[in-house]
């Protein structure tokens, strides 16, 4: 199981049952905005819901490498390796 302190996510995983109650139960602070249609409209922290643009420009840019985007080395150590590389080659950039 993966450790976090917030999940940030988009209006897609407004689901209670499911996503938002289980997260909280675990004392991991919730980071996704409230449907328009919802009953009750919860409190979410906008600031760190508008970083989470740099994180899927991030990986966005991840993608534009071929080997990242279909998987080439199919053992995780090499993959891992590789997304060192490519990561260390954008924020060079």
């Amino acid at each position: 199981m993966v450790e976090a302190e917030a999940v940030l996510a988009d209006k897609a995983y407004d689901a209670q049952e499911r996503v938002i109650g289980p997260l909280t139960e675990r004392g991991i602070e919730v980071v996704i905005p409230p449907k328009k249609n919802r009953k009750e409209l919860r409190n979410y922290d906008e600031i760190l819901y508008k970083a989470r643009h740099l994180i899927e420009n991030f990986f966005a840019k991840l993608k534009q490498y071929r080997a990242i985007a279909t998987r080439y080395d199919k053992r995780s150590v090499n993959f891992l390796g590789g997304i060192y590389l490519v990561a260390s080659v954008i924020l060079l950039a």
